[in-house]
């Protein structure tokens, strides 16, 4: 992506435009104001986690004025913008990673010091968000690191779960689970945008009408809405002034409170849309062995495109008159199959609410996303009952029929003439006795890219899984080998490591790997390779010492 249509958010007059130095004396008053102030506390009686929470409020006001400058530079370029759609961002504690972003952890280390307490306490009191669970979580959040590091204008859609997972403990030798309570002390990082908030549709019936002119269209009708509330959580860059953010939507009732069934002394019942409603937002991945675990991860999937996609238009509009520019200020990237549905979905919004015409709606829809594949398993490739989908989306069962019909017809065809047996493997519905949606087909159809994880991934991929596709669409698959972000794997979790790359090949590694490559001519240095597995003692010593204690 070019940075040139837009200026540099490092550049000396927007950084320098922020209110808040990074001083000693800054934080330290920063720090006291929250605690007496925000959390309404004396300095001297306050708690560990009263201390926490005002460190990283203090650290978020910060961060803050940067993203103002970053959102001043996003808007006035009209810059384009790669959106990222994962089920789960897995970001770890986050106090830590910021303090090392914006270059105040040497400084507010200080300051707590001088205020009586230690730094490395306070990291501790930080509970891990409940956001992710495993490597797809991690990944995001490594990309979304990455992409403000880069200095890339880049949003990370998502759900803003209430328990995430679940907290894992041993009774007589049996696992038992339990919610994991994660915003008990609540979350200093994110903010509520009440005012962005969105409504959706589920649920209803699908009629075809008639407009003023005569010309049919599908109408869906009798649907039951839902609001989706975002909370922006700032992502800071390592050592620059760009700050992008995840969008995380909670759920929440249309109608939270029915009066009239409350007077009627129907208590249960009188909330009983808003404790569905907010069920969405409640658990990552519900448990789908039953019909209605099922339904309501469909729901929850469909929940957070929805809203997503129609953020994305609302921010494109601001600044475009027309919908045929869409994929050149918009890029969005499917993590997974999780978020697939989005490729329906952005159908309908084109189609059904702009009345654009199917091919030119199709042609946006192709170059807009573009989809990450995580396995090579076809049973875990998401799958859909078409019973469950025309419940829960009726409208969008109708689109993905007549998207697969046309693929069938003017791709497959064309490709394999009378191979019906060809037109079953790749076709969007998989026969048998229920009929089952294959989502990660909708994906690969609906985007202009499909890569792999790894260069073995990619090619097992194009090989196997999706070999017929590969075919019908050559060059489409590609590969994208994954990574994790050195700021938080090695300048975060191992400072000592890290101060002895600093003073010997410089401190600007973070921001480009390739640099530890002049680490090698120390292989030969007895005094480095000394220090160096001095540290890695030191660290097994304390890994050693935290389990111990566990």
């Amino acid at each position: 992506m070019s940075t040139e249509a837009y200026p540099d958010p490092q550049s000396p007059s927007l950084v320098a435009s922020c209110g808040l130095d990074n001083s000693v004396a800054s934080i330290k008053q920063s720090i006291r104001d929250h605690l007496v102030h925000t959390l309404a506390v004396d300095v001297d009686t306050a708690s560990s986690h009263d201390w926490w929470i005002a460190t990283c409020m203090t650290v978020r006001d910060r961060i803050l004025e940067r993203s103002s400058n970053t959102r001043h530079v996003h808007r006035s370029g009209n810059v384009k913008r790669l959106y990222y759609f994962s089920l789960e961002y897995l970001m770890g504690r986050l106090l830590e990673n910021n303090l090392i972003s914006i270059g105040v952890f040497e400084a507010t280390d200080q300051a707590l010091r001088e205020m009586g307490r230690s730094l490395g306490e306070v990291i501790d009191k930080a509970p891990d968000m409940g956001l992710g669970n495993g490597g797809l979580g991690r990944l995001a959040a490594c990309f979304i690191d990455s992409l403000a590091t880069l200095d890339l204008p880049a949003i990370g859609y998502g759900i803003n779960y209430e328990f995430g997972l679940f907290r894992q403990s041993f009774v007589d030798g049996r696992q038992v689970e339990s919610p994991d309570d994660w915003r008990r002390w609540g979350n200093p990082w994110e903010i509520c945008r009440p005012d962005r908030a969105v409504e959706i549709s589920l649920y209803g019936r699908v009629e075809h009408q008639f407009d003023d002119l005569g010309e049919g269209r599908m109408v869906w009708t009798d649907t039951r809405t839902m609001l989706g509330v975002p909370w922006d959580l700032p992502v800071a860059g390592y050592g620059c002034g760009t700050v992008n953010f995840l969008r995380l939507w909670e759920s929440r009732a249309s109608k939270d409170f029915d009066l009239n069934t409350f007077n009627e002394g129907g208590y249960v019942e009188a909330v009983r849309e808003k404790a569905l409603s907010e069920t969405v937002s409640k658990v990552l991945y519900p448990n789908d062995e039953t019909e209605m675990g099922k339904e309501l991860r469909l729901v929850q999937q469909y929940f957070f495109v929805a809203c997503s996609l129609r953020d994305i238009l609302t921010r494109y509009r601001w600044s475009n008159d027309t919908w045929e520019g869409l994929p050149e200020k918009a890029a969005i990237q499917l993590n997974d199959t999780h978020p697939a549905i989005a490729v329906a979905e952005l159908m309908r919004l084109l189609v059904d609410e702009e009345l654009m015409p199917w091919n030119q709606a199709w042609q946006i829809c192709q170059r807009t996303f573009a989809y990450t594949n995580h396995t090579l398993l076809p049973e875990a490739l998401e799958r859909w009952s078409v019973p469950l989908f025309e419940k829960v989306l009726p409208r969008h069962l109708q689109i993905i029929f007549e998207i697969n019909r046309r693929f069938l017809v003017h791709d497959v065809e064309a490709k394999w003439p009378g191979d019906d047996e060809k037109k079953a493997h790749l076709s969007l519905i998989e026969e048998g006795h229920t009929k089952m949606i294959r989502m990660a087909h909708l994906a690969v159809i609906g985007s202009h890219t499909t890569n792999g994880v790894a260069a073995l991934h990619t090619e097992l991929l194009k090989r196997h899984l999706f070999h017929d596709f590969n075919e019908l669409f050559p060059g489409r698959f590609q590969n994208k080998t994954n990574g994790i972000t050195p700021r938080r794997w090695l300048k975060v979790c191992n400072h000592s490591l890290s101060h002895l790359i600093d003073r010997s090949i410089g401190a600007d590694w973070p921001r480009n790997l390739d640099r530890l490559r002049d680490l090698e001519p120390f292989i030969d240095d007895p005094n480095w390779r000394s220090e160096f597995h001095a540290i890695k003692r030191q660290n097994k010593e304390r890994l050693a010492g935290l389990i111990k204690k566990l």
